[in-house]
């Protein structure tokens, strides 16, 4: 709630928004220093062979041209996917080398004058491939004799895991199962990838400009793999067209950029098309979740057995661990007496898959949320009352699949998400058109979630503020905003606490020549960790300026106050002031200084939390079903998200509407296909069924607030809660329309043919 008198807590317009409306605000693709050669790929259409050679015709003496490379030319080491995690076999060759994964694997790059001389150049390039069996599917990939991707490692299943017993649900009075498949996405941010390497000849550094959300990551494998010192490459993420996960992953299209940038002794750019972007960008979901609920008639949950297998395509990265998360939030909201959990990441001939808005939390849900629902309509239960029965209601609470739950209080979610809804005349409305038999089917689904943000340790994070002589503040952070507000948000903590104006606060990011270090942004970890970073310099430099005005003033600190204007003064005597001008140029000055004073007014550190918080809320989605054609409309979407206290309610439902967005796209439209060969079927936006906003209801986004324990301004994330909420509560709103004709279950994405299907053999 908001303080009074307080900024905090109430909706504040974003400082971003008129440079993003007008134009103003560079991306990576607006960049073009004097000099800039544009370099183009040229990928694999096989998506398993042996590649014997390239030729490349006539490229290298076309108009323009200024290189041909293949493997052999650049001699680069192959780069890992998580060094130290994964095994050094499966890293990934920048250009390929005798052997091709996936339809996209880069095989040359040709670098010209111009985008479209390059691109000319490119078609003459070709590989001779003799092509290999393929794996489209984990399933496929896991079965006996089927075809490696990397031979060294003798099979193609990369990291298992196993927790709990067998047996967790035996004793149970119903036991339902169901096989829950959470379906390929891509991530299509609406800028794809991009990146401009800049040589610093002749000192032999770079400059590099890169479409990402985490520059800091980027610096640290790029300096060693071109053999710099970190100090001579400078990482750059201007402003980014969205990210949503993919856009965390090292690239190595970043890498060949940056080799050949030094080898010409220009700058080198790339801009993904969208086409290449749904090949090559790093694809989220892919899991198969076989699971089992066991529940006693009265609705209470026994336990959960789940075996979840993850494609994770060709040369893994981060998502050869995702299932991990799932297993770590498989509790979800309930008491689950026993769990059984096991689970394994599987390559395949296909793109790889890495995080996507939620990363491994949304299947967990989706697992959980379907399955309770199933048993809900096994034993004749009210999927609200199901629900209730079995939250979890003492906080903090340290699950045994290792999550350590910070504070929570479902039950309130889930009654204001019915009360919003108006859920008893919904259920009511439903049986009405039920009973005349009409065409359009109504559907009510519910969803009830908890999520981890900042996982990973990713709870730490870099923050720092300077007044400057001229009584405007500097923050630099570690995070990396793509979009979500942080420049507002961070400069709403500094006006708060000192009474500066929002728009006199500078907010620097993603520079690794300004901000010395940080994680950058995923996880929904920006506010708890940066935003308290910044809080508690902010605190520690008003403590400063406090002790300074005290002596200037002849007063006692204790007595020394924040008045209007920013400006620090003796209580009750406001005539009595300093501005923070005043203060910062005095906080320079020997002789204005009391003694043992440092200089200047600035605080930096690393805030660390100590544990990721936890999320939570309910959703309930309302969906008409046409009985006779299987289409699907979303008619209301209600979202009660608690993302602890809340500092800008608009910013956090602006995120709540976008994770809506893609959730229920999920659930209804998306999905990433190849054929048998391993040749996508969706490689653009004609073909990937991605809705707009026309195809989707105004959503009515509300919260609950239940402030984290662990850190000062009571936050935990918002960023992803709205993806992870809505895709089973509009899959289990589907499900619902057509239960009372005996359907249980209907894969994501529940498309007309297949809700047409479902209807028809019922």
């Amino acid at each position: 709630m908001a303080a009074s008198g307080s900024i905090l807590g109430n909706p504040v317009l974003r400082k971003e928004d008129p440079g993003l409306l007008t134009g103003a605000n560079k991306y990576t693709g607006d960049m073009s220093p004097d000099g800039t050669a544009h370099i183009v790929f040229v990928r694999s259409p096989i998506a398993h062979g042996t590649l014997n050679s390239v030729d490349k015709g006539d490229a290298a003496s076309m108009p323009g041209v200024l290189g041909v490379y293949t493997a052999p030319d650049l001699g680069l080491p192959a780069v890992p996917g998580m060094p130290g995690v994964l095994p050094d076999e499966i890293s990934r060759p920048p250009l390929a080398e005798g052997k091709v994964r996936f339809v996209g694997d880069i095989i040359a790059a040709v670098v010209a004058e111009t985008p479209g001389q390059a691109v000319d150049a490119a078609e003459q390039v070709y590989g001779e491939i003799d092509p290999l069996p393929v794996v489209t599917s984990a399933a496929a990939a896991m079965a006996d004799g089927a075809p490696l991707l990397f031979e060294a490692i003798g099979g193609n299943v990369i990291v298992p895991t196993e927790f709990g017993d067998e047996g967790a649900t035996d004793g149970a009075d119903v036991v339902v199962e169901e096989t829950i498949i959470s379906q390929r996405l891509a991530g299509v941010p609406m800028e794809p990838n991009a990146c401009l390497m800049i040589p610093d000849e002749p000192a032999g550094g770079m400059t590099a400009y890169i479409s990402h959300q985490a520059p800091h990551a980027v610096h640290e494998g790029m300096a060693p793999a071109l053999g710099l010192e970190p100090a001579q490459l400078r990482v750059v993420a201007p402003w980014v067209g969205g990210g949503f996960g993919p856009k965390a992953a090292f690239y190595v299209e970043y890498l060949l950029a940056a080799v050949i940038a030094r080898q010409i002794g220009r700058p080198v750019k790339w801009t993904e098309t969208r086409s290449e972007n749904m090949l090559s960008m790093v694809h989220g979901r892919d899991f198969v979740m076989d699971t089992k609920l066991g529940v006693n008639n009265d609705g209470t949950i026994v336990g959960l057995e789940a075996s979840v297998t993850a494609d994770i395509g060709a040369y893994p990265t981060i998502g050869a661990v995702l299932h991990t998360l799932t297993q770590m939030m498989s509790q979800g909201v309930y008491n689950i007496p026993k769990i059984r959990f096991s689970g394994v990441s599987v390559a395949t001939n296909t793109t790889a898959v890495g995080a996507y808005r939620g990363a491994g939390r949304p299947e967990a849900t989706q697992m959980l949320e379907r399955i309770v629902n199933i048993a809900a309509q096994k034993i004749g239960m009210d999927p609200a009352e199901i629900r209730r029965k079995n939250y979890l209601t003492e906080f903090p609470y340290s699950t045994p699949t290792g999550a350590n739950y910070d504070s929570a209080d479902h039950e309130a979610a889930l009654d204001k998400a019915l009360e919003v809804s108006g859920y008893a005349q919904l259920r009511e409305e439903q049986a009405a058109r039920r009973a005349s038999n009409d065409p359009k089917l109504l559907g009510i689904g519910l969803s009830s979630y908890v999520e981890v943000t900042a996982p990973l340790e990713l709870w730490k994070e870099y923050g720092s503020l300077t007044i400057e002589d001229d009584g405007t503040a500097t923050m630099r952070v570690g995070t990396s905003a793509h979009g979500q507000g942080h420049d507002t948000a961070f400069s709403m903590i500094v006006s708060d606490m000192l009474g500066i104006d929002m728009n006199d606060v500078k907010h620097i990011q993603s520079d690794t020549a300004e901000v010395p270090r940080g994680a950058g942004t995923m996880g929904s970890r920006s506010l708890q960790t940066a935003g308290s970073a910044i809080h508690v310099a902010s605190e520690t430099v008003l403590a400063k300026a406090k002790e300074l005005a005290a002596h200037m003033l002849e007063a006692s600190a204790d007595d020394i106050v924040v008045g209007e204007g920013g400006v620090l003064h003796v209580a009750g005597v406001p005539a009595n002031s300093l501005s923070w001008a005043e203060l910062a140029v005095a906080a320079n000055d020997d002789a204005k200084r009391p003694s043992g004073m440092d200089a200047g007014l600035s605080h930096e550190l690393d805030f660390d939390e100590g544990d990721a918080t936890f999320p939570f809320g309910s959703h309930v989605a309302v969906v008409e079903v046409d009985r006779e054609t299987g289409n699907v409309e979303l008619v209301r979407h209600i979202a009660v998200d608690d993302c602890g206290t809340i500092l800008n309610p608009m910013l956090v439902h602006g995120q709540q509407h976008g994770g809506i967005a893609q959730g229920a796209a999920q659930a209804l439209y998306e999905w990433v296909q190849y054929d048998a060969d391993g040749n996508p079927r969706t490689a653009n936006l004609m073909d990937y069924a991605m809705p707009s906003a026309a195809e989707l209801p105004s959503f009515e986004a509300t919260n609950t607030e239940t402030a984290s324990p662990r850190n000062p301004l009571g936050a935990k994330g918002i960023g992803e809660s709205g993806t992870i909420g809505s895709t089973p509560a509009v899959q289990n709103a589907v499900v619902d329309a057509v239960a009372h004709l005996g359907i249980t279950h209907i894969d994501m994405p529940a498309t007309p043919e297949r809700v047409w299907t479902a209807i028809s053999n019922a």
